[in-house]
């Protein structure tokens, strides 16, 4: 049978080409559209906002051994991922952190 395990690099490489992926999303739609209009610091605030979550997640895999608190923890993670996004985009909730 074939060992599934992988490694830390294995993983870290995985999750920083998915996030290089996400952020070439709207540098190809910029190219099509003017409705996606990202600067140089929109791509910085998401490039850094996917990686913290990237490595919180790594962390989680590393550390945590139950399965189900894995899986809790990760989708807590991934909540406040879009809930800062969505916050970032539009004001969400008018915070300052918005600019509103």
């Amino acid at each position: 049978m074939n060992n599934l395990k992988t490694t830390s690099k294995q993983r870290l490489t995985v999750t920083f080409g998915i996030i290089a992926f996400i952020l070439l999303i709207p540098a190809v739609a910029m190219q099509f559209t003017k409705e996606v209009d990202w600067n140089l610091f929109d791509f910085v605030v998401m490039g850094m906002l996917l990686s913290l979550t990237g490595l919180a997640i790594e962390l989680v895999a590393r550390k945590v051994t139950s399965t189900k608190w894995r899986l809790i923890i990760t989708g807590a993670i991934v909540l406040l991922l879009l809930l800062t996004w969505a916050e970032l985009a539009v004001g969400l909730f008018g915070t300052p952190f918005a600019g509103s």
